[in-house]
């Protein structure tokens, strides 16, 4: 492992003093818990929300906060899940009066942690609803869409919901709002070489040399493939239609695109991905409205890349292109 690092153990808890250091002006912790991060900018009356999971994924949760975007996130170790009492204190810190949404992927330790989280403010007299993200369609099969994985779509949940707070929506039209993002975006990812966790040392899986898996989720999970190495556009038409055919998408529609980098994939090949991605949507009739390249939701230094569809309306639309402002990512009106 080489890494730039001091003692593995203090990894995350060194990475978040970093953060606090370079963006004090937008960020800062809750209370005496480094792991658990607030806006500066807060704003009365208005729908706070919240999210949260495991550390090695930036931006992926911590980089989402900020104006337009999120109020609060808590992190734990890297691949772990928060406490409920972090997400508890994030709660209340963050809480405008509005009361607050969970927006959280789909995996085990986060759903039990953030349902923990929401009785205990319940018993403070905050108002909560959480919406659960699980676009990875390689993770199960349409028929068993609740058990899917949240990945790198949950970015487009973030986004929208997040606008939604920032035009002074209430917490039901919030939540509405986010519920209607996750039942038109959908993902794919693919991986090209493992990952490393500072306290593990070494790779808690492998890739063959010379092969790729198609489907393999962000903290490693099993993918649908194994095979050897394609051409981008070979991988492409591999993956898109899997996602195409899942909502399904049509001629016709409108489309947000997101192509991401999970780590150690350079900018420059991601765009080769989207050239053909352009090019079988401008085929099939689908427009695209806006398109994000580059890294949203990482793993670790993990090689490859996924691809995320939103369908869009009227109303996504206009929650897509409105202005944010976070230490990690930047929105100007589209």
């Amino acid at each position: 492992m080489k890494r730039l690092l001091n003692q593995p153990e203090a990894y995350v808890t060194e990475m978040l003093e970093g953060i606090y250091a370079a963006h004090p002006d937008q960020v800062a912790c809750v209370g005496d818990d480094v792991k658990c991060l607030a806006t500066t900018h807060k704003k009365p009356g208005k729908v706070a929300i919240c999210t949260g999971g495991g550390s090695g994924h930036l931006p992926l949760f911590l980089g989402y906060v900020g104006d337009g975007l999120l109020d609060g996130c808590c992190v734990g170790e890297v691949f772990q899940s928060p406490s409920s009492m972090q997400i508890l204190e994030t709660t209340k810190h963050i809480d405008n009066g509005a009361g607050v949404l969970y927006i959280y992927g789909n995996y085990s330790g986060d759903i039990l942690n953030f349902d923990m989280a929401k009785d205990m403010a319940e018993m403070e007299d905050i108002e909560i609803r959480q919406v659960v993200a699980g676009d990875d369609v390689a993770s199960a099969p349409k028929e068993k869409a609740q058990i899917r994985r949240g990945v790198a779509g949950i970015y487009y949940v973030y986004k929208c919901a997040g606008a939604a707070a920032d035009e002074m929506m209430s917490l039901d039209e919030v939540t509405r709002v986010a519920e209607k993002v996750c039942a038109n975006v959908r993902t794919m990812g693919m991986a090209l070489s493992p990952c490393i966790i500072p306290e593990v040392g070494k790779p808690s899986f492998e890739i063959t040399e010379g092969e790729m898996e198609i489907g393999m989720g962000i903290h490693g999970e099993p993918g649908i493939q194994v095979e050897p190495l394609k051409s981008a556009d070979e991988i492409a038409d591999i993956m898109l239609p899997k996602i195409l055919e899942d909502l399904p998408y049509e001629n016709g529609d409108e489309v947000a695109v997101l192509v991401n980098g999970l780590g150690a994939t350079p900018k420059e090949d991601l765009y080769v991905i989207f050239r053909r991605i352009s090019q079988v949507l401008k085929e099939k009739g689908i427009s695209v409205f806006h398109v994000d390249v580059g890294e949203y939701a990482t793993a670790m230094e993990m090689a490859g890349m996924s691809i995320s569809l939103l369908k869009l309306d009227d109303e996504l639309k206009r929650l897509v292109a409105r202005p944010c402002h976070t230490p990690f990512f930047t929105q100007v009106q589209l």
